[in-house]
C-alpha cells in the first residue's frame, strides 16, 4: 500500500516537470516577438567595466580566452580585465606572458593570484571584485569562452536605460558543436534552455538565472544582494535568485551569443551535471523560505521558481521509480497508477528542443536526428545525479570540480591524451546495475500483464546501458591510442636500426 502511494506521488511529481516544459514552450511562443529595444549608445559616456575570467588549470585555452577578452571593442580607459588564476600548473606562466603582451599594447589586464583556492569560483570572483577600485559593471566569462568583440556594446547599454536592471545574460553558442554525435546531442539540450526556457522566463516576468558565464552584472546589484557566496555549488543560480528577491531585474538577450566549448567526454559531462544538480538542490534548501515568503513574487512566479530550482530532483525520482517498480509488480492484485499521463508529459522537453532548433537553424529537422541520444543520456545520468541530489540535501558547499577544456574547435582537437582527461568513476557500476534492474522489470511486467511498465523499463535499460557503455568506451580509448603510439614508436625504432645495420 505504501509503495503504491509512493509510486503514484512520484509519477505525478515527474509529470509536473513535463508540464513545466509545455508551459515554458507556450510562454515562449506567446512572447517570442517581444524583443527588448536596443538602447541608444554614446561611446563617450560608456561606463567602466571589469571583465573577470576565473581560471583553474586551463593550459589548453588560457591564451585563447585572453586573446578574446583583449579584443573586446570597448574604450580601453574603461575596460579592466582580471584573469583570476588559481592554477597549479603551467597555466599561470602562459597567462602572465600573454597578459604582458597586451599590457604593452595599452590594455589594462592583470593576472591575480590567491594564496589558496578557498571558495573556489565564487571566492575568486569576490576577491577580484574587492581588488577592483573601478568598474560599475562586471562581465564574467569562463576560460573556454570566446566572446565576440561587440559583446559589451550589445549588453552594457541596456543597464543605462533601466536603473533596476541587475544582470544581463547572453546565449551560449558552441565552438565544437559538430565535434561528435555526443556534443551535437548536448547542443540540443543547451539550445532548448537558452532559446525557449530563458526567453520565456525573462519575457514573462518569471525568475530566471545567471548561467555562470557570458553575462554582465551591475556591481551594486552584486553587493546589495549579498555578494558571491560559496555555500552552494551553483553560485550563479544562488546570486541571481537573491538579486531578484531583493527587487532587481534580470534580462536575457537570445540574439547576443558567446561561443564556448562543450564537454566531449561523458565523464566530464556527468561531473558537470552532478555539480549543477548538487548546487541547485543546495540553492533550493537555502532559498525555499525566502521564495515562499516573498511579497514581490506572485503565486505563479513562486510555483515556477520552485519547479525551476528543484528540476534536478527529477533524476532522483526516476531512480526511485525504477527501484520500486519491480517489487510493486510482484504484489498480488497490484493495480498500478496509470503511466499514460506521464508518457504524455514526457513529450514536453522534446517540444522545447524542436522549437529551439527551428528558431536557430535552417536545417533544424536534420539536427533532431540526435534527439534519441539526448533522451538516453538525459535519463542515463540519473544515477550520477541522484547521488549529487543527496549530497545537496545533506551538506553545504563541496569541492568545485571544474569541467576540463581542451581547445576543441569544429571537429579538430584531441582530448583523450590530455592530462586533464577525467577517468571513469564507479558510477558506471551503478548504471549497469540499474540497466539490469530495468530489463528485469520489463520481463516481470510482461509476465504479469502490466504492459504499461514495459516501454518505460526498456527506455531506462537503454539509457543506463548507453551512458555506461559510453563511459567504458571512452575510458578505453586512451589505452588503445597509447598502444598504437607505442607500436608506431617501436616500428620506427626498428626501421632506424635496420637502416644502421645496412650501412657498409
Amino acid at each position: 500500500m505504501i509503495l503504491t502511494v509512493v509510486h503514484a506521488v512520484i509519477v505525478l511529481w515527474l509529470a509536473i516537470y513535463g508540464l513545466n516544459a509545455f508551459v515554458l514552450a507556450l510562454l515562449y511562443l506567446s512572447n517570442r516577438r517581444a524583443v527588448p529595444p536596443t538602447p541608444s549608445m554614446d561611446r563617450a559616456t560608456l561606463p567602466s567595466v571589469i571583465v573577470q575570467v576565473p581560471v583553474y588549470n586551463e593550459l589548453h585555452v588560457i591564451e585563447r580566452v585572453i586573446d578574446a577578452t583583449a579584443a573586446l571593442d570597448y574604450p580601453h580607459d574603461r575596460l579592466h580585465i582580471q584573469i583570476l588564476d588559481d592554477s597549479t600548473d603551467q597555466t599561470t606562466r602562459l597567462a602572465r606572458e600573454r597578459a604582458a603582451l597586451y599590457r604593452d599594447q595599452g590594455i589594462d589586464i592583470a593576472v591575480l593570484r590567491r594564496p589558496d583556492r578557498s571558495g573556489f569560483k565564487p571566492g575568486a570572483l569576490a576577491q577580484g571584485l574587492a581588488q577592483a577600485a573601478e568598474g560599475e559593471y562586471v562581465a564574467i566569462f569562463d576560460a573556454d569562452f570566446c566572446p565576440h568583440p561587440d559583446f559589451l556594446l550589445q549588453t552594457v547599454p541596456h543597464f543605462l536605460a533601466r536603473p533596476r536592471l541587475g544582470m544581463v545574460q547572453a546565449r551560449w553558442s558552441y565552438l565544437n558543436a559538430n565535434y561528435s554525435v555526443f556534443t551535437r546531442a548536448q547542443t540540443l539540450a543547451l539550445d532548448g534552455h537558452f532559446i525557449v526556457e530563458q526567453t520565456a522566463r525573462s519575457r514573462s516576468g518569471l525568475p530566471m538565472n545567471f548561467n555562470g558565464a557570458a553575462g554582465v552584472w551591475r556591481r551594486s546589484c552584486i553587493e546589495e544582494s549579498g555578494g558571491w557566496q560559496s555555500d552552494t555549488l551553483c553560485e550563479d543560480l544562488d546570486l541571481s535568485y537573491r538579486a531578484q528577491l531583493a527587487g532587481w531585474e534580470c534580462l536575457y538577450l537570445p540574439d547576443v551569443d558567446a561561443p564556448a566549448e562543450i564537454p566531449p567526454q561523458i565523464a566530464a559531462f556527468k561531473q558537470q551535471q552532478s555539480r549543477w544538480a548538487q548546487g541547485s538542490v543546495q540553492v533550493l534548501r537555502k532559498l525555499i523560505g525566502p521564495i515562499l515568503r516573498s511579497r514581490r513574487l506572485g503565486w505563479a512566479q513562486k510555483a515556477m521558481a520552485l519547479v525551476h530550482v528543484s528540476s534536478y530532483t527529477a533524476h532522483a525520482l526516476i531512480v526511485i521509480l525504477l527501484l520500486i517498480s519491480l517489487p510493486l509488480l510482484l504484489v498480488p492484485n497490484f493495480v498500478p497508477f496509470s503511466l499514460s499521463g506521464l508518457g504524455l508529459m514526457c513529450l514536453g522537453p522534446p517540444l522545447v528542443y524542436t522549437i529551439s532548433q527551428r528558431r536557430l537553424y535552417p536545417d533544424w529537422w536534420r539536427r533532431l536526428r540526435d534527439l534519441p541520444l539526448l533522451v538516453l543520456i538525459g535519463i542515463g545520468i540519473a544515477w550520477c545525479n541522484t547521488q549529487a541530489v543527496w549530497r545537496g540535501l545533506t551538506r553545504w558547499g563541496g569541492t568545485f570540480a571544474r569541467t576540463p577544456k581542451f581547445r576543441l574547435e569544429g571537429k579538430s582537437g584531441r582530448w583523450a591524451t590530455s592530462s586533464y582527461r577525467i577517468r571513469a568513476d564507479r558510477s558506471i557500476i551503478g548504471e549497469i546495475v540499474l540497466a539490469i534492474c530495468a530489463l528485469t522489470t520489463a520481463v516481470v511486467a510482461y509476465t504479469h500483464g502490466h504492459y504499461d511498465f514495459i516501454p518505460f523499463s526498456l527506455l531506462y535499460a537503454a539509457a543506463f546501458g548507453t551512458v555506461a557503455g559510453m563511459g567504458l568506451a571512452q575510458a578505453a580509448t586512451p589505452r588503445r591510442r597509447s598502444l598504437r603510439s607505442a607500436l608506431k614508436v617501436e616500428t620506427a625504432r626498428r626501421g632506424r636500426q635496420q637502416d644502421t645495420e645496412q650501412v657498409p
